[in-house]
């Protein structure tokens, strides 16, 4: 499956690039991401789903396959197997960016299999919504972390918790529900 998404950030993208290939930086941002281990440009690391009464932690790696500076583009390889062996999740993800007035653009395009419990979400566009709604909490936690001013000792600000929490399945799965709803009688209301 497929997924692209774009988003902006008002900073300089010389700043917004540093950032967005730093991984131990950035993946506290990523709802469920913990990393638990890496170096030149290899990451391993845990990613954490709720869904209801069980959790599900896949195990995995990140990898910087290419990472063009002058270009503004990046392709990472993910992997990861279920600590139950009950699924596993691959992904190829390629960004690049622009800039136009002060404000950075980020695209990004996820091509990616899931296996297991994780797959029944790709049903009826929710691994959309999803993706759509995780997407936004990286990029408000990029956003606090990038601009929140430096604390007044001189040490860089880090606003961000150390390990993300688990992604709660249900609560997210009714989130994305009720939106849904919402759409239908506003769709009808026209």
């Amino acid at each position: 499956m497929k997924i692209e998404h774009s988003f902006e950030i008002e900073a300089p993208m010389e700043e917004v690039w540093a950032t967005m290939i730093d991984v131990e930086r950035v993946a506290p941002c990523l709802p469920g991401a913990e990393l638990t281990g890496g170096s030149e440009g290899v990451y391993e690391g845990t990613f954490t789903v709720k869904l209801g009464p069980t959790t599900a932690v896949y195990a995995g790696k990140l990898e910087m396959e290419e990472v063009d500076e002058p270009g503004r583009r990046v392709t990472m390889q993910a992997s990861g197997q279920d600590k139950r062996g009950q699924g596993a999740a691959r992904a190829t993800i390629r960004s690049s960016m622009g800039e136009a007035a002060g404000v950075t653009t980020v695209d990004v395009e996820t091509d990616f299999t899931l296996t297991g419990r994780l797959a029944r979400f790709g049903r009826g566009g929710m691994i959309e919504d999803v993706s759509d709604r995780l997407l936004g909490e990286f990029v408000a936690c990029l956003r606090n972390r990038m601009l929140a001013p430096a604390p007044a000792n001189g040490e860089g600000a880090d606003p961000a918790p150390a390990t993300a929490r688990p992604i709660r399945g249900l609560s997210l799965f009714l989130s994305i529900a009720w939106q849904r709803i919402k759409g239908i009688f506003r769709r009808r209301d026209r």
